[in-house]
């Protein structure tokens, strides 16, 4: 079957982009199985300016709330009727395991209808002020919104971005990553569908350098959302701030567990490789460096050891409904992690299991290996934490399926070795002492701390990071005040009577008059 060729789309239709053309590659086997148009600074030139009239003209931006909300509600009913056309993609073009797909999409449905609900019972202020005065605020949407989505989750981060800024009023340009952008076109597609009108939601797929600086430095975006890599985000950040556009951006992790001897250690075990080896490390909250006490060091070492090796011998095609987990993104991925690896491995560090890359036919169905990014579940471990301070694996964001395993004698100790990091996205502490858990929970320095599980999200719990991890949140009600800006009415309501007798600033004679 000759590959299928995507078209943007662009203001509600599909429109060929005036760029290059970019091959969209499985990751598990490496080759092109789709083409997709990219955007020129011509094509966003023109999805702004059609985006900008849309929000001007109030289609949807001054459309009525309950109606907003019916629009999202029935896109959360056409994603359920379309979901294994979008889990097949979403597998070929991450190479995502499809027992992960299947567990993500259709929890998306999720965000659509939280944020109907917000915009539904949503309560504003009156707020307390002097005289005969009524003050209320009022949200009103920030406009022609851009929005940078990654390659590791295209439906899920997209949906949770285009959730709260289409329930706002916002026009909203989302820029998929070029490596996965086919989902995102067809939501684009499922939400016209749902009624949103034209000129409300365009999907631009194309390169950052390209298509995503004429999107976040364009004078008439009023906000820019980024998922994706620090470095990255600081340029889209400087670019964005230069127009005095609102600016949100979730960025690199490189999320630090803490296991106590009070931990369940078969149960914590299990969760750090969840934590660990989904989506093939490739998430920004992925549980990378692990913190064990001492004295059970051992007994979890073997317990991760096992789960991890069993991983690998249940590891097949992606479209396996019993392969446990996929392949890196791309070849350029892959050597990010051999690297960093290798690094490890030259300073002393000990290779508990795997640290390698994956070839050969697979033990579970066959799957060939040698043609896509597979790298085995990867336990690194250094006895004393004396030398892996200094190496690059316990600083840089692998984005792959390797992690650090460190003891700790006393919390204290602990609690450095977890905050010792540019980075605070994620954490996660595993213990059955609930002393212990409030303890430590409160000085892990990360956004989300989760206790005795890991992952877990909810369209309604804020998701952000602190320090390079990021700036603003994405879910909850902030998320939604984020795509507003406030504006305060201010009514006077005494007499005609009663307010030429006090507030004729320039009367003549005595008398109060008056002020603020």
């Amino acid at each position: 079957m000759a590959p299928s060729t995507y078209q943007m789309w662009f203001a509600g239709h599909e429109r060929a982009g005036r760029a290059e053309i970019i091959p969209v590659l499985n990751p598990a086997t490496g080759e092109a199985f789709a083409f997709c148009h990219a955007a020129s600074a011509e094509d966003v030139e023109d999805a702004v300016q059609a985006a900008h009239k849309a929000f001007q003209s109030g289609v949807w931006s001054r459309a009525d709330r309950h109606h907003r909300a019916d629009v999202l509600e029935k896109a959360a009913a056409l994603l359920t009727q379309n979901l294994d056309e979008l889990i097949a993609i979403e597998v070929q073009q991450t190479g995502r395991a499809i027992r992960e797909m299947k567990a993500q999409v259709p929890s998306l449905v999720k965000w659509f209808k939280y944020y109907a609900a917000i915009i539904r019972t949503e309560e504003r202020a009156v707020l307390p002020t002097t005289g005969q005065l009524h003050n209320w605020v009022e949200r009103k949407p920030l406009g022609v919104v851009v929005q940078i989505t990654p390659f590791n989750h295209p439906l899920l981060i997209a949906v949770k971005k285009l959730a709260p800024a289409l329930a706002a009023g916002n026009s909203v340009i989302i820029k998929p990553s070029e490596l996965t952008p086919i989902t995102t076109i067809m939501l684009g597609k499922i939400l016209k569908e749902a009624g949103l009108p034209d000129g409300v939601l365009s999907v631009l797929p194309g390169y950052g350098a390209t298509t995503g600086k004429a999107l976040v430095s364009h004078p008439l975006v009023r906000k820019v959302d980024v998922t994706g890599g620090t470095p990255a985000g600081r340029a889209i950040g400087a670019l964005a701030g230069g127009n005095l556009a609102s600016f949100t951006a979730e960025l690199g992790g490189k999320a630090p567990v803490i296991v106590t001897k009070n931990a369940n250690i078969e149960r914590a075990a299990n969760g750090v490789c969840f934590g660990s080896f989904i989506a093939s490390g490739q998430t920004c909250v992925a549980a990378t460096r692990i913190v064990v006490e001492k004295s059970v060091l051992p007994r979890f070492l073997d317990c991760l050891r096992e789960k991890a090796q069993s991983i690998e011998r249940r590891m097949g095609a992606p479209t396996n409904p019993a392969s446990q987990m996929g392949p890196l993104i791309s070849e350029k991925q892959l050597q990010v992690v051999t690297t960093l690896v290798s690094d490890a491995s030259a300073r002393g560090l000990e290779i508990v299991t795997g640290g390698h890359r994956m070839t050969g036919p697979s033990p579970l169905d066959g799957f060939t290996f040698s043609s896509g990014y597979f790298y085995a579940p990867t336990i690194i471990t250094d006895g004393t934490s004396s030398k892996v301070v200094d190496a690059r694996l316990w600083k840089e964001e692998a984005f792959g399926p390797v992690i650090v395993v460190v003891p700790y004698e006393e919390e204290e100790e602990a609690l450095q070795l977890a905050n010792d990091t540019e980075f605070g996205l994620g954490a996660a502490v595993w213990t059955e002492n609930l002393s212990e858990a409030h303890r430590i929970s409160d000085k892990i320095e990360a956004g989300i701390c989760w206790v005795n599980t890991h992952h877990r999200n909810d369209p309604s719990s804020p998701w952000g990071g602190i320090n390079s991890s990021g700036v603003g949140s994405e879910n909850g009600i902030d998320a939604y005040h984020a795509y507003t800006t406030t504006r305060s009415i201010i009514m006077n309501y005494a007499t005609a009577e009663q307010s030429i007798q006090t507030e004729d600033w320039f009367k003549e004679g005595d008398g109060a008059v008056r002020y603020g």
